[in-house]
């Protein structure tokens, strides 16, 4: 059988671009070369470029999203998602895939616009059931009345952009003088945000994929931040320990796994996702979903895949096979 080429899209809009393209080049180094032929594609606000192992830049044709090389043109089987943040992260990219009929691992363009809108996937959820922390959410231009924010969520509170992932523009805050300059480091991401109560308890990340067709609840993870809370610096700086599987009960794993499953179908998502728990009095509350979760090999969905037997070759190839069958059929 002729090997497959395989697109790894990585980079992105965001002030995740970098760690994107870590996850990328983790992608491209683990793919079976024997049964794919990767390319590390980067996208970027100014330029979508396919680049070699020689650092060589070949622009991408947007109209087919297909490459030149040696006067050969070369288009792709599939395409392996590796973006965080826009447009990859929230339903941009798979709109655009979708239309031109390329298979892109992961979830469909709904379900990452969904999720990656804070508000409206805790609005979605709730009547399921699914226990969030009290919130607020303001729009750029809105009059913020700071008594009525302190009534409705509390102190301490987190003032988050509503659209950005990876912890940035996010603050805690302690005292009603810091929610106005916490405000406005979340405009700086997004016009949208999102206040939401203080969870004191034990943080979890719970990683579920649709593994061999089935949905697959990973171990969980918890999260013991050194830092005030699980902010950039404790994701991806150190600053934080990352314990899987977690030092919890089996009956809080029994619950959060069983929400993190139910979350999942409810959303009808596909390929990979991770969620964000914490337990106030036993009893999980989501903070976000994430679709396209962080896949370097120090990131908690690879952990958790290898704390369950999954190899990271074993965990791409099973998102490339998973969406290339279902778009056969």
């Amino acid at each position: 059988m002729p090997k497959k080429n395989i697109a790894i899209i990585m980079g992105g809009y965001s002030s995740e671009y970098e760690i994107s393209l870590q996850s990328g080049s983790v992608v491209y180094k683990y793919l079976n070369k024997e049964k794919y032929t990767p390319f590390k594609i980067h996208i970027f606000k100014n330029k979508w470029v396919y680049v070699d192992d020689n650092e060589n830049e070949i622009p991408i044709d947007r109209n087919d999203f297909s490459i030149v090389v040696d006067k050969k043109r070369i288009t792709f089987d599939c395409v392996f998602n590796a973006i965080h943040g826009t447009p990859g992260e929230d339903g941009y990219m798979q709109a655009y895939f979708a239309l031109l009929g390329i298979p892109l691992t992961g979830c469909g363009f709904y379900q990452s616009a969904l999720t990656f809108n804070k508000r409206d996937l805790l609005s979605v959820l709730k009547p399921y059931g699914i226990k969030t922390a009290k919130s607020y959410f303001l729009n750029k231009g809105d009059v913020i009345n700071e008594e009525e924010i302190i009534k409705t969520v509390g102190l301490p509170c987190f003032v988050k952009a509503n659209r950005a992932g990876s912890s940035f523009g996010i603050s805690k805050v302690n005292a009603k003088e810091q929610l106005i300059p916490a405000i406005d480091t979340a405009y700086k991401e997004d016009d949208e945000i999102i206040i939401e109560s203080f969870l004191d308890g034990t943080e979890v990340s719970v990683g579920v994929i649709s593994y061999k067709g089935e949905t697959t609840v990973l171990p969980v993870t918890e999260i013991v931040s050194e830092n005030d809370f699980f902010d950039y610096e404790a994701k991806y700086l150190g600053k934080s320990q990352e314990i899987t599987p977690a030092r919890i009960s089996s009956e809080m794993e029994k619950k959060v796994s069983s929400v993190a499953k139910k979350v999942y179908e409810v959303l009808r998502m596909t390929g990979f996702s991770r969620s964000e728990y914490i337990f106030v009095n036993g009893e999980p509350h989501l903070l976000e979903v994430n679709t396209t979760p962080g896949l370097t090999e120090a990131s908690i969905l690879p952990q958790q895949a290898q704390h369950a037997g999954i190899t990271l070759s074993e965990l791409f190839e099973n998102a490339i096979e998973e969406v290339m069958v279902s778009n056969i059929q």
